[in-house]
């Protein structure tokens, strides 16, 4: 058997794509190692194999250790890492992308640095939120009052179906345990969404910082496509989960949310919407170039040295 050190690292024609992987696992109280090129989850009850290269995203609860080994094959294999506070309401990410191409990365700045396109993607989103309107003439007001009433309506809706009692939204930033039982339902679900999609942005070379709806955080791109699904996906997950009973219930949601993403293909949904939202043609993606940039936007080998030749 080779060693850690001595395997070579995978190239992304060799990885399973993120829009096939599974959308997330979730680990507590327990040691995550590297064995070859899985992860190994040991607690009480003994080890666990987890091929890494399948992992969409890894969510790591209270009690959780993870060597440097472990992340080590996870951002080898573009895998987003979330670490999850004991409330549900802190994460950290990381990740690298499995693109060597940097088209898709370079179309999403684009379509952001420019106030007319940066519009153009938010209402391109919406219409996908709502498929039976034309948000074309719409100001962003506008569409802010439409996704409002969309979430309203979605969470009378499914207090109806499930029979679970809802007030209105009740979000506790820092106590988790202040929400009633749909509430919590409701943020656990919003949380792993958000892991989600850090994980399929990251994962395709897109920055998360660069949102069309959401702006001025490092997470805006993530909260914009995070909440493409949030009606049809999670929610319903969250009702679903806390018409079960009230104990436990953000690991029930998580459950359920898990069930229902893998049901319907939500990961391959969510890297299709956002090349579409981007106009991204993927035929480069898996090229593993680099070019200089010289003038007239004209891109040249690299692994040359130039001083001597003319290039125009």
């Amino acid at each position: 058997m080779s060693t850690v050190s001595r395997r070579s690292t995978s190239t992304p024609r060799q990885l399973a794509r993120v829009g096939d992987r599974l959308s997330f696992i979730y680990l507590e109280r327990c040691t995550v190692h590297r064995d070859d090129n899985a992860i190994t989850a040991t607690d009480t009850d003994g080890t666990t194999h987890i091929p890494a290269a399948t992992i969409g995203t890894l969510l790591l609860g209270p009690g959780t250790r993870i060597t440097h080994q472990a992340m080590s094959v996870l951002g080898e294999c573009g895998a987003g890492v979330v670490w999850v506070g004991e409330h549900g309401v802190r994460f950290y990410a990381g990740g690298r992308a499995l693109t060597r191409s940097s088209a898709l990365a370079e179309a999403h700045a684009s379509a952001w640095a420019n106030r007319r396109t940066r519009l153009g993607v938010a209402r391109a989103m919406y219409r996908l939120r709502f498929p039976d309107e034309d948000p074309a003439g719409r100001t962003r007001q506008d569409l802010l009052s439409m996704e409002g009433r969309r979430l309203k309506d979605c969470y009378r809706r499914e207090s109806a179906r499930t029979g679970v009692p809802w007030r209105r939204r009740d979000y506790h930033r820092d106590n988790f345990a202040a929400g009633d039982a749909p509430n919590q339902a409701v943020t656990a679900a919003a949380q792993c969404m958000y892991g989600i999609a850090h994980a399929v942005v990251t994962a395709l070379g897109c920055s998360p910082a660069l949102g069309f709806v959401h702006s001025g955080h490092e997470r805006s791109f993530v909260l914009d496509i995070a909440d493409l699904y949030k009606t049809d996906i999670a929610i319903p997950a969250a009702f679903d989960a806390a018409a079960d009973g009230l104990d436990d219930v953000a690991s029930r949601t998580r459950r359920a949310l898990r069930t229902r993403i893998n049901d319907t293909g939500l990961l391959d949904r969510c890297v299709n919407d956002i090349k579409t939202l981007l106009h991204h043609n993927d035929a480069s993606d898996h090229q593993d170039r680099m070019p200089l940039q010289s003038d007239g936007d004209t891109h040249l080998a690299s692994g040359r040295n130039y001083s001597d030749e003319v290039l125009w």
